[in-house]
């Protein structure tokens, strides 16, 4: 058999040529018993649409590139099923990239993107530090998630200081009397749970606060040794212990329980970031929940109206562009049983169904 064509696709689907083109290109205007029958015809004769003929004619590849930072934790994971599900209500494919933590890979792949004429890109910064975001290449819109800031463009983060107030806050009702708090505030998102967190404790003077600004937000096994000093600490030993990243607070717990002390019992132990990649240890973590799903989604819609504008008015495209447009994802908490031990309920320890697109 010869090169399949929309011809052929049309045939198969006893459909016009237009309402394949609409099917490939504008799924959202097709019924879907009749995109069903289009899809159908394109798997049975393995028809692959010439997006190179596309991009030579002057069109644009209807696709999101999304670069994300890595692959192993939750919040890209979440970004990343956001997107694409965004992206797909739209009518749109998502291509995603792992930086792999290196910030010169992440603008080089931002520069693939536009160079293979992508509609938009989705951009999760490399988060370790304050360097410079990518910049804009030619008219690909561009947003940007997990970023907060004041400057032109469109960016889309957690509120990281109401993360660590809700968290001051849930010890403060737990009867918390003294409150360990542990990372090395290698990233702006750390430093802002800080913030929000020991700004909500000076509600509590009676409440003696311990900042150990030590500890790889990355790493369990930091969580684990600082918690063994904290318990070390016969006279000033802590009863509630924040890790700045879930990761810590799972290592935080380990090491608690390595000393004989108990969870939550002698020793409360929240995380504070919603990282479910983190939530494997021996007992289920109080946190903030995930928020990566909310803002790829929303990260999508963002670049979706700039690329609406570009089809329309350049000047109104232009005064876009000009303009800081910055959106907030609300945390909210996962109670579960590291703080709140026998109080936990079920339904908070298994989060296996938890839809949390609906709490946002």
């Amino acid at each position: 058999m010869g090169k399949v064509t929309i011809g052929d696709v049309a045939r198969e689907a006893g459909v016009a040529l237009g309402t394949v083109s609409n099917a490939l290109n504008h799924p959202e205007k097709v019924r879907p018993e009749t995109l069903k029958l289009v899809n159908a015809a394109i798997g049975k004769l393995g028809y692959a649409p010439n997006q190179s003929a596309r991009l030579l004619a002057g069109g644009k590849n209807p696709t999101i590139g999304l670069v994300i930072p890595r692959l192993d934790h939750g919040l890209s994971l979440q970004v990343a099923h956001g997107a694409g599900v965004e992206a797909e209500r739209a009518g749109y494919g998502l291509v995603l990239a792992s930086a792999e933590g290196d910030i010169e890979r992440e603008a080089s792949y931002a520069r693939y993107f536009a160079g293979t004429q992508l509609s938009g890109i989705l951009i999760q910064h490399v988060a370790q530090g304050d360097g410079p975001l990518p910049a804009q290449h030619g008219s690909t819109p561009i947003a940007y998630v997990n970023v907060r800031s004041d400057a032109p463009g469109h960016f889309v983060a957690t509120d990281n200081a109401a993360q660590g107030a809700l968290i001051a806050e849930h010890a403060a009702l737990r009867g918390a009397r003294r409150v360990a708090v542990i990372g090395a505030l290698q990233t702006p998102q750390m430093r802002e749970r800080l913030e929000g967190l020991t700004r909500t404790m000076e509600k509590y003077p009676d409440i003696a606060l311990d900042v150990l600004e030590k500890g790889d937000g990355s790493s369990a096994g930091d969580g684990y040794g600082l918690a063994r000093t904290l318990v070390d600490r016969s006279a000033s030993r802590p009863d509630f212990i924040v890790g700045l990243t879930d990761v810590l607070a799972v290592g935080a717990v380990a090491g608690v329980q390595a000393c004989g002390l108990a969870v939550p019992g002698d020793i409360a132990v929240s995380g504070c970031d919603g990282n479910p990649l983190a939530w494997g240890g021996t007992v289920p973590l109080t946190s903030c929940a995930p928020t990566g799903y909310e803002m790829g989604r929303r990260g999508v819609k963002l670049l979706i109206e700039q690329i609406e504008l570009a089809r329309g008015d350049a000047a109104a495209l232009a005064r876009e562009l000009a303009e800081n447009h910055q959106e907030l994802v609300r945390p909210f908490m996962l109670m579960r049983a590291s703080t709140l031990g026998a109080d936990a309920p079920v339904s908070a320890m298994d989060i296996s169904s938890l839809n949390l697109g609906a709490y946002l």
